[in-house]
């Protein structure tokens, strides 16, 4: 997770719509980036899905148009 992510914001792999982010209220505090990748490692479905790598280009969710944008 750690080299995915890159130099990329943490957060912006975390499902906020996953249980553990919500209990954990990790929009108000969210966690570090080495808890936030031990988390993911520990819970996958935290991980924001469906993830589209492609080069250094990644992409979170479903959406359509922006897929078509990446798509080589």
């Amino acid at each position: 997770m750690d080299r995915l992510i890159g130099a990329r914001d943490h957060l912006l792999f975390l499902n906020t719509r996953n249980e553990l982010y919500r209990e954990r209220n990790m929009k108000a505090i969210p966690p570090t980036r080495a808890e936030a990748i031990r988390l993911m490692a520990a819970h996958p479905n935290l991980i924001k899905r469906p993830l589209l790598v492609r080069g250094k280009e990644i992409l979170f969710g479903f959406d359509a148009a922006e897929w078509e944008t990446i798509k080589g």
